[in-house]
């Protein structure tokens, strides 16, 4: 089973199984997302689910149906006759971690409804809780806001997109984009929330927001730009008037409207400061503010945005980067902490809550092995077994900083993931050792050593789902992109030209 629970007592005997629905009940002294999971104890060989919660019934009958045969995951009845044969035993079980997340960027590439309601199901059958839904990048827009519409007529759509790195300068000439409407989006929250996922939407800013500036120019820094067309960081950000204030929170007020989760993702990531510098109204803004440099008032701006959804009654969610505000940053913030590993225990040491999701063992956008065929590889070599390997909490920290790191995810990058197809080779298998490090390994050694022998059980089950995985033997001959070149580097590299940031 993948996650694994963490303790399974088998009893006497082999029971058969005719009804797919266990019995259920509720017991609160549980963890609330704990469950035990009765398989033939009481005389008639029922089976029943005990959960701390609702949520805890939800994933005690996803540990359920993988006892099953995998044919019973599919969606029409061949397979379906039973009784099926099932050891008696007691499962109980509950996760290690509060926040167990798989991120999905759907501006570099969008993913229609239909997909992203198929994803969540995946993600909530590997027992994740948490959705981080990216909505919004240079790339495209993909939330409506009625005070803006020109956010989704305009910035929804570019002309053309990069094939692979960068380096290559090669372009798919079709036109892309799309965006979701409000019942959508909705929809997806409904969706989710019947399957125990919080969906944390994310529209980034102030950098990352090309998009906004094709659609509206006047909240850029006078350069007119179309939505980007290209893979990486763009010069063209925000600026710091009044009127880019009033535009952040009318689109912050949208996303908490359709949204009702705790959490709202600020981004606050990668903003580069050429324009700011360049700029006398920024330079003047920041003057008034008495701040002494461009960092300070990236700070500023992050406060005013959390203040904002502190007023919504939630809390900004931000990246790494926003750590450089110093005494500006919200103790409230909760950050995602990517640029490699310091970032966790600086995070956690300076007493903000952190979600552990560093680039070298969580970004699924990168290569899963050396293989020639591996469709448009970036980045360091991430395997299965090297996901698995990643341990969320740092050495180091005190018992009182550790509960601090309140979880991890998986952050899924689409710049080279056009489908839902792609989408599932570069996620599967490396989410589900995601979701065994996010729920807690199994206490014997001999379940974590033998986790790969469970996946090729489990590759079973994604096949009755329908799920276009890596197998362990390689990319197959129709995964490879060689209309789509990538840009691999080296671990040395990325620790030598790229080392894990210290922010201060």
């Amino acid at each position: 089973m993948i996650p694994h629970p963490k303790s399974i007592t088998n009893t006497q005997g082999i029971i058969q199984a005719s009804n797919l629905e266990p019995t259920t009940s509720i017991d609160e002294t549980l963890p609330a997302e704990g469950y035990k999971l009765d398989i033939g104890s009481s005389k008639d060989g029922a089976v029943h689910i005990t959960g701390g919660s609702a949520a805890g019934v939800f994933y005690g009958k996803q540990t359920w149906k993988q006892l099953l045969p995998p044919s019973l995951l599919r969606h029409t009845a061949a397979g379906r006759e039973g009784p099926w044969p099932v050891q008696a035993q007691l499962i109980e079980d509950s996760p290690r971690f509060a926040w167990r997340g798989v991120m999905l960027d759907t501006a570099r590439h969008f993913m229609p409804l239909p997909d992203v309601l198929r994803f969540i199901d995946l993600a909530a059958f590997h027992k994740l809780n948490v959705l981080h839904l990216h909505l919004t990048d240079d790339q495209g827009w993909r939330i409506p806001i009625d005070k803006w519409p020109q956010l989704t007529v305009v910035g929804s759509w570019r002309k053309r997109t990069m094939l692979g790195s960068t380096i290559h300068n090669a372009y798919d000439a079709r036109p892309h984009g799309g965006f979701y409407s409000k019942q959508d989006l909705q929809e997806i929250v409904a969706f989710a929330a019947e399957r125990h996922i919080t969906v944390v939407p994310e529209v980034d800013m102030p950098g990352h927001m090309q998009a906004a500036i094709s659609a509206y120019p006047e909240l850029g820094n006078g350069t007119k730009v179309d939505v980007m067309e290209e893979w990486g960081i763009s010069t063209h950000v925000l600026n710091m008037s009044d009127q880019v204030l009033e535009f952040c929170k009318d689109v912050l007020d949208t996303v908490c409207d359709i949204f009702p989760g705790e959490f709202v993702g600020i981004g606050g990531d990668e903003c580069p400061h050429d324009e700011w510098k360049a700029s006398p109204p920024v330079q003047a803004r920041m003057k008034e503010l008495g701040l002494p440099n461009e960092s300070a008032l990236h700070g500023w701006f992050v406060a005013q945005m959390a203040d904002h959804l502190r007023s919504r009654s939630r809390r900004a969610f931000g990246w790494d980067e926003i750590l450089a505000g110093g005494e500006r940053t919200p103790a409230d913030v909760l950050i995602g902490a990517w640029r490699g590993y310091d970032p966790i225990s600086i995070a956690a040491q300076r007493g903000f809550e952190v979600i552990a999701c560093p680039d070298m063992a969580a970004y699924l956008d990168f290569r899963q092995s050396e293989h020639e065929d591996e469709p448009t590889p970036v980045g360091t070599v991430l395997s299965v077994d090297v996901v698995y390997a990643f341990e969320p909490v740092p050495e180091g920290l005190t018992e009182e900083e550790k509960k601090r790191v309140i979880g991890c995810q998986a952050n899924i990058w689409t710049e080279h993931m056009e489908s839902a197809r792609r989408v599932d080779y570069m996620a599967y298998p490396r989410l589900c050792a995601m979701a065994e490090v996010a729920w807690g390994k199994p206490p014997s050694n001999a379940e974590t050593e033998n986790f790969k022998d469970r996946l090729e059980t489990h590759f079973q089950r994604l096949n009755a789902l329908g799920v276009n995985y890596r197998p362990s033997s390689g990319p197959r001959p129709w995964d490879a992109r060689p209309d789509a070149l990538g840009k691999p580097r080296s671990m040395e590299y990325r620790l030598e030209k790229q080392p894990s940031v210290i922010v201060t």
